[in-house]
């Protein structure tokens, strides 16, 4: 329980339930503890009911409904009480509720019941959830009238409120007028500045700061990663003297965003011979990244690291391995991962659903979906891009076409052009070409290249050279400089044996100097990742 709850000293000596409610595992043996309380009386006491809100609503319990049902039981709420309500419902999905009790606080009939420095700094939380800044002017002023002008902790939530709701020039007034200042102060301004992916202020006023701490760093180094400023992040990293995990994650994450998987690899081989110990955002941005690679090699290492070290398997984690084992061939030890996965969310129900359609596996991923449904979970739209691709590599009309017709009706699910690609290339796959053309017309983006290019693929394939010639020629006249169209209209002339105007084509690639893109692969050897292009030897 934080240490900032001072104020309200427990009568000596303390019940022993009063101990049995504080290390209390779930919300049943709470629920022992308060029944406890209300036949023996102790409930009526502040203190005993301050413990059963403090450890409802402010630890893993998580059950702020039940803890403001105690909150309403009591007959003489104390300060520490409010604050410990208020405190809650700041970090909730729900911070609206805590300026309504802050607000009962102030107007409670008991005239000795004031709010403290806590209280304020409580509710100017919420109102940097809500972005609310009149709240938090109006708060302010409170803070003024009762003697807490300068209190630091007040004044550094304060700056935090102002720049979160984007008056950058009334924190900055706030901070040059604090007369004791500190580094959190600055930080409560820079970590807006990096949430908002505001670089260039960050860098700013990183720049001023008298005093940094490693947070400020990690800060820091987080806003170049957030805008794929990677050679930037590098530098922030390679000047903190001493880092911590936060430190590797953010480098960690910045070089998976960009692809380079195997530089993930070699700096999380960096970090263990630093010593630093891997936390579940480490693993996972490193299961991501032996997927994005196929290095089924190190994701074993992993997960039976985390077997080793006794870590649980769930949420991303659980979804970090599904995909790793999937995109990895090893789909039967994927399905084993989410078999064996207690709790799950909705990504790990996508991954699975994802890894059984790589495979081919369709109607294995309409099962797993009729489950997912069934145990409560509400599909997203990854959910139906999952299905969609499974129905068309397994080559699912009927079932694709009923999936496609559920999205909105059911869910509520508008398609995007990730749904009808999958539509659009499934009917191409069954050469219902003219049906597939109609969807694509009535797309609401109708211009996308990656969907039209599907179509002509399909054309090709089942020899359609009319609509073949004239997608070609609409994929060339949305991006002159791509080469598929091109590439795809030389093949069609070909095919046609219209070698004057293959010789036509290629002239054209040459003079706007367009080159076929050549294909890459990639295969694991001995716990080594090579990459190939055609017609190449080993580049990597």
């Amino acid at each position: 329980m934080s240490s900032v709850f001072t104020s309200l000293s427990p009568p000596l000596p303390s019940p022993p339930i009063i101990s049995f409610t504080e290390m209390a595992a779930s919300v049943s043996e709470l629920h022992q503890a308060h029944a406890y309380m209300l036949k023996t009386g102790l409930s009526h006491q502040p203190f005993a009911a301050s413990r059963l809100i403090a450890t409802a609503a402010i630890t893993s319990l998580n059950s702020l409904s039940y803890a403001h049902t105690i909150f309403t039981q009591t007959a003489h709420p104390n300060t520490y009480i409010y604050n410990t309500l208020i405190r809650a419902y700041a970090i909730s999905p729900t911070p609206n509720l805590a300026l309504f009790l802050f607000l009962k606080l102030l107007y409670d009939d008991d005239e000795n019941l004031l709010p403290d420095k806590y209280s304020y700094t409580f509710v100017l939380k919420a109102c940097a959830s809500l972005c609310s800044f009149k709240q938090g002017q109006q708060i302010h002023g409170h803070v003024i009238k009762n003697g807490f002008i300068w209190d630091v902790y007040i004044c550094n939530t304060l700056l935090h409120v102002y720049a979160k709701c984007g008056y950058f020039e009334a924190a900055r007034h706030l901070l040059d007028r604090m007369p004791n200042r500190d580094v959190v102060s600055w930080n409560a301004v820079l970590s807006v500045y990096v949430e908002m992916g505001l670089v260039d202020l960050a860098f700013e006023l990183f720049s001023e700061m008298p005093v940094k701490n490693l947070e400020s760093w990690n800060f820091m180094l987080s806003a170049y990663v957030n805008s794929g400023l990677l050679e930037e992040a590098k530098g922030v990293f390679e000047e903190i003297s001493v880092k911590d995990v936060v430190s590797w994650n953010a480098l960690l994450t910045g070089y998976a965003k960009a692809g380079r998987h195997g530089e993930v690899l070699v700096l999380f081989e960096d970090m263990q011979r630093v010593g630093v110990k891997p936390d579940n955002r480490t693993l996972v941005t490193l299961l991501s990244a032996c997927a994005g690679i196929g290095a089924l090699k190190q994701g074993k290492w992993v997960h039976a690291s985390v077997e080793r070290n006794g870590i649980e398997v769930n949420g991303f984690l659980a979804t970090a391995l599904v995909d790793m084992y999937s995109k990895c061939g090893c789909i039967e030890k994927a399905l084993e991962v989410f078999d064996g996965t207690s709790r799950k969310d909705v990504s790990t129900w996508n991954a699975m659903i994802a890894g059984l359609s790589i495979h081919g596996f369709g109607k294995n991923a309409l099962k797993v979906f009729s489950e997912m449904v069934e145990s409560g979970f509400k599909p997203n739209e990854v959910t139906f891009v999952g299905l969609l691709s499974a129905c068309s590599r397994a080559g699912l009309l009927f079932e694709s076409r009923e999936i496609f017709g559920m999205m909105f009706s059911m869910y509520g699910i508008e398609p995007t052009m990730e749904h009808y690609g999958c539509i659009v290339d499934l009917l191409g796959r069954f050469g219902l070409l003219q049906e597939a053309e109609e969807l694509v017309e009535k797309m609401p983006q109708k211009d996308v290249p990656v969907i039209w290019e599907s179509l002509l693929s399909a054309c090709r394939n089942h020899g359609n050279v009319e609509l073949a010639e004239r997608i070609a020629r609409k994929l060339i006249e949305l991006d002159p400089q791509d080469n598929t169209g091109y590439v795809q209209l030389s093949n069609i002339h070909a095919s046609k044996g219209q070698w004057s105007d293959v010789s036509d084509v290629r002239r054209k690639m040459r003079e706007k100097q367009i080159r076929k893109e050549p294909a890459v692969s990639r295969i694991e050897v001995d716990g080594v990742v090579n990459e190939f292009l055609a017609g190449e030897g080993i580049i990597s």
